[in-house]
């Protein structure tokens, strides 16, 4: 896939004010249609949510929830064995090197835990509460 065809997560509405590239993804659930990515996010000041740092910490960061409803398939290094909820079940943690949506619609995310690939809709990120 080139990158004509593809929409860097910068560019979607969804992650205004964040960095991926500075977050980690702790685990991944999925039920009924949902995949749910539950994620320490790193916000930049340009994020409506953006605190100063605490004098302990460097950077702020949230915690926060990516959902992926109406979540058809998922594979991972182009496997997709195994249900959905067994696939979400494998996957690591790790830190983010990237997301992209493709221009067919589905999710790619890569990083540590190797590329994966999202057949769902739009990503919906949700911060949590304090």
């Amino acid at each position: 896939m080139t990158e004509s065809t593809a929409t860097d997560w910068r560019q979607l509405r969804e992650f205004a004010g964040v960095d991926l590239n500075q977050s980690f993804i702790l685990s991944w659930h999925a039920e009924f249609e949902l995949l749910m990515v539950d994620i320490d996010l790193f916000l930049t000041e340009e994020h409506p949510f953006y605190e100063e740092p605490r004098p302990a910490e460097k950077f702020c960061i949230r915690p926060a929830i990516v959902e992926f409803s109406l979540c058809e398939e998922i594979s991972v290094d182009g496997n997709t064995s195994g249900s959905i909820d067994e696939i979400a079940a494998a996957l690591g943690h790790g830190a983010i090197d990237g997301l992209r949506r493709l221009e067919d619609g589905r999710c790619e995310i890569n990083g540590s835990f190797g590329t994966v690939v999202i057949t769902a809709e739009r990503p919906l990120l949700r911060l949590k509460g304090p």
